[in-house]
């Protein structure tokens, strides 16, 4: 299994071995249960799926309550499925200290949701000092999008106005500063993408 779920804390700063001042991210990854091992036979494919955070009965569905009562264990609000990399079974907890001796780790997270935003913020464009490129009076207006004669159309990904943030970004090679069983705690080196308290998944 090459990861575990997690929450994004917050952020902080830490002094290194040389007395550097570091930021790292503070991430409560587990504890995660093994709610399901799906193998070759059954489904088709080999997974293990995780469940992390407790969750009401009046929040779950019949369904969810059957399944999870098939686990031996609490509802949880958030699964994840990972590949089947070692012999889990269900009702396994598993912890921070799967992270234990993990130099690299990479995190995957869901970004802050911007709204819609203009070329400007959203691709870096400079903006238009003078009247050209297609338009007179708007300085922070794209210009020309490129439809003429030939092809009379605009091309798909054109960077244009629209929707930014709020979606799956991967950042690798994170370092671990400092695993801390007590508190299911991992501090890695950097910033991760999403706002406190989203959720992520932090993978080997």
């Amino acid at each position: 299994m090459p990861g575990l779920i997690g929450k994004k804390i917050g952020m902080t700063s830490v002094f290194s071995a040389e007395g550097k001042n570091l930021p790292c991210t503070v991430i409560e990854v587990g504890p995660c249960v093994v709610t399901q091992v799906k193998t070759l036979k059954t489904d088709g494919y080999e997974a293990v799926q995780l469940g992390f955070q407790d969750k009401k009965d009046k929040h779950t569905s019949k369904a969810e309550q059957g399944h999870f009562k098939k686990a031996q264990t609490t509802p949880k609000r958030h699964l994840v499925e990972f590949k089947n990399q070692g012999n889990y079974a269900i009702g396994d907890v598993i912890t921070v200290d799967y992270f234990n001796g993990e130099v690299y780790v990479d995190v995957i997270g869901t970004s802050k949701g911007k709204g819609f935003q203009g070329v400007v913020r959203r691709h870096g464009f400079k903006g238009v000092g003078e009247a050209t490129l297609g338009q007179s009076d708007r300085q922070r207006h794209p210009g020309s999008i490129g439809a003429c004669s030939y092809p009379a159309k605009v091309f798909k990904g054109t960077r244009m106005a629209g929707q930014m943030g709020n979606s799956r970004v991967t950042v690798q090679n994170l370092e671990v500063i400092k695993v801390i069983p007590d508190h299911n705690l991992l501090l890695l080196k950097g910033s991760i993408p999403g706002a406190k308290g989203s959720i992520v998944v932090v993978q080997k």
